[in-house]
């Protein structure tokens, strides 16, 4: 129906239908275009793929800086810019600033936008003041500020079209995900786990900013907005299926936070997002399995009502939140065409789905050191089918409060966190940054008070044993569950990757280096030391007939919150200060966009 619709022209639809109505047909036209890149994750499967092959394997390595760009912002850049026919929009962490810049003509400034915020959501906001990207349709550009409110700003001269206030910083809730627009409308999450809220997915109108719908991530059915059709593994998940896996009224400060990516299949008219970590971190305060926290949902976007969800890590002990992006690939698996769902989970555990129906096809690890599951439960016939098996040694509700939990791993950061991983067809394999970090794990009681931290917890961060890289960079195959090919790092792979036509895999270093690496083999083919560590997410575009590399850099996120927020008790940031110490010997704060490109 869509091909048909587009091949009649988009002028005909304009006039039978609102010119918001469009928007989804404009921006999927427009990443048909691998010359622009028009959302942060290249397109709505969240592929992170670029037909653009100018830049290859056999000639990468002469890669050269073109241009540069200060944001003028310190602390830890997440995201990647927007390259909307002839203008790239760059965002900051907090205070969010915005840049319009003309990249026909020397990439001079357009316009700026810069939201007056209250100082005081910076220490609301977990593990630094990141934001992670922009989204653009209707001849608007979408934010998610750090105080919780959407933004869409005239995408011409940077004017404020409408405002949505989406949660309230005072509880806790902050803007750090980056909106994703599905037909005439924009999603976008929520953060504050860590605060206690009851977290939520929300899609505004994009014409005026009014609120669709409002998904909960726990709490009774007409706020999870399930109905008697709602699955998981291919069964009715039941009346009050959340309600009943918490204790009173604990759902109402029970996590869940949607701070992640989001994909959308349009043949479905499926959306696909996760939910985080349970509220508090000591999970001795919250029996049961908390659902539906460290979940993948599959919403129809036009109502937000739950076609399946499945639950990755029932009653999570380690926080390992489940909202890192979900592929979305056509391949077949056992000489059947399937449409799947790849996730890559901060449990350790790579996940493949079919995405029509939540059917679970895969689960395995995809670093060899996690150790708090030996696997989980894939008979069908089991009344534990699809639950990971905890192992007691690692079990921190079992050892109990205020005892030391030794040698987890993978440590509360995941084996991946939202750095997102990229998919290439011409491999069929997906190119994965990760962490390779164990931890200490000690809860304790906590008592909630409405926007103080509400963890419970006290961690600490180190590589497995017997190793000293803290990261790798792999190749995956989501069919059978195997790592095709790791590339060792120092420090976690904090970036996003990129895979192209040209057969070359990018990804950036927590010490501040663009990396190229060989899609097939993983071979390094170039590098490059940026002002500062890259936890941003690598973009391609293609101007006046030359492909350029964008990214920016500006150490920060969790791992880099020690350097970001000046911290240095080893167990502040979560865990992360004393883990990931040795960072300041290799990088310092900044914020620049570098923009690289064969030479002439």
């Amino acid at each position: 129906m869509r091909k048909v619709l587009l091949a009649t022209g988009l002028g005909a639809m304009a006039a039978m239908a609102a010119g918001s109505a469009v928007a989804n047909d404009e921006v999927h036209r427009m990443t048909q275009n691998p010359a622009e890149w028009v959302m942060q994750a290249g397109d709505y499967a969240n592929t992170r793929y670029s037909k653009l092959k100018q830049i290859n394997a056999s000639n990468v390595g002469k890669l050269q800086v073109a241009w540069t760009f200060s944001t003028g912002v310190l602390r830890g850049h997440e995201g990647g810019p927007l390259i909307v026919g002839n203008t790239m929009y760059v965002h900051t962490p907090f205070p969010n600033k915005v840049y319009a810049l003309d990249l026909s003509n020397e990439n001079k400034i357009i316009w700026m936008y810069e939201p007056k915020q209250d100082p005081n959501v910076i220490p609301v906001m977990c593990c630094d003041t990141v934001n992670r990207g922009l989204a653009y349709a209707d001849g608007k550009i979408f934010l998610h500020q750090a105080d919780d409110k959407l933004v869409a700003l005239n995408s011409k001269n940077g004017n404020v079209e409408w405002t949505a206030v989406n949660g309230d910083p005072s509880k806790g809730q902050t803007g750090t995900s980056a909106p994703l627009v599905v037909k005439d409308k924009v999603l976008v999450g929520t953060s504050g786990g860590e605060f206690g809220v009851q977290c939520s997915m929300t899609a505004y109108n994009i014409k005026d900013g009014k609120q669709a719908w409002k998904a909960y991530s726990e709490g009774p059915d007409d706020q999870l907005l399930f109905d008697d059709k709602t699955t998981s593994l291919g069964k009715p998940v039941g009346k009050d299926s959340s309600l009943k896996t918490w204790e009173g009224d604990q759902w109402k400060i029970g996590g869940g936070c949607t701070w992640g990516w989001i994909a959308y299949d349009p043949s479905l008219d499926l959306v696909y997002y996760g939910s985080g970590n349970p509220s508090t971190w000591n999970p001795k305060q919250r029996p049961g399995d908390n659902k539906w926290s460290m979940t993948i949902f599959a919403r129809n976007p036009e109502t937000g009502v739950a076609k399946w969800v499945y639950q990755m890590t029932p009653h999570d002990e380690w926080d390992y939140d489940g909202v890192n992006e979900m592929i979305l690939t056509d391949q077949s698996i056992d000489g059947k065409p399937r449409k799947l769902l790849t996730h890559f989970d901060r449990n350790g555990l790579g996940y493949t789905l079919d995405r029509t129906n939540g059917e679970l096809l895969v689960a395995q690890k995809y670093d060899p050191k996690v150790n708090w599951t030996s696997g989980v439960d894939m008979n069908k016939s089991s009344p534990t089918y699809g639950r990971p098996k905890v192992v007691d040694e690692y079990s921190t509700d079992k050892q109990g409060e205020d005892h030391n939990n030794k040698g987890i791993c993978p440590a509360a950061l995941g084996s991946k966190d939202e750095q997102p991983a990229a998919y290439s067809p011409d491999t069929g394999l997906f190119y994965v940054p990760t962490n390779h970090v164990c931890m200490d794990y000690e809860p304790f009681k906590v008592s909630y008070t409405a926007g103080q931290p509400y963890v419970g917890a006290t961690l600490s961060m180190y590589p497995p044993p017997g190793d000293t890289n803290m990261g790798n960079f792999i190749a995956w195959d989501n069919k059978t569950g195997k790592i095709v090919w790791s590339d060792k790092e120092q420090f976690s792979v904090w970036s996003g990757a990129l895979a192209t036509a040209g057969g070359v895999v990018f990804y950036g270093t927590l010490e501040g280096y663009l990396k190229a690496v060989d899609a097939k083999t993983g071979k390094e083919l170039y590098k490059f030391k940026t002002p500062s560590g890259i936890i941003g997410n690598v973009t391609t575009y293609e101007h006046n007939g030359k492909q350029y590399i964008a990214i920016l850099s500006g150490v920060g996120g969790w791992a880099g919150i020690g350097l970001a927020a000046g911290l240095t008790d080893p167990t502040a940031g979560l865990g992360a200060v004393g883990g990931y110490a040795a960072l300041s010997n290799y990088t310092a704060l900044g914020g620049t966009l570098t923009v690289f490109a064969l030479p002439q």
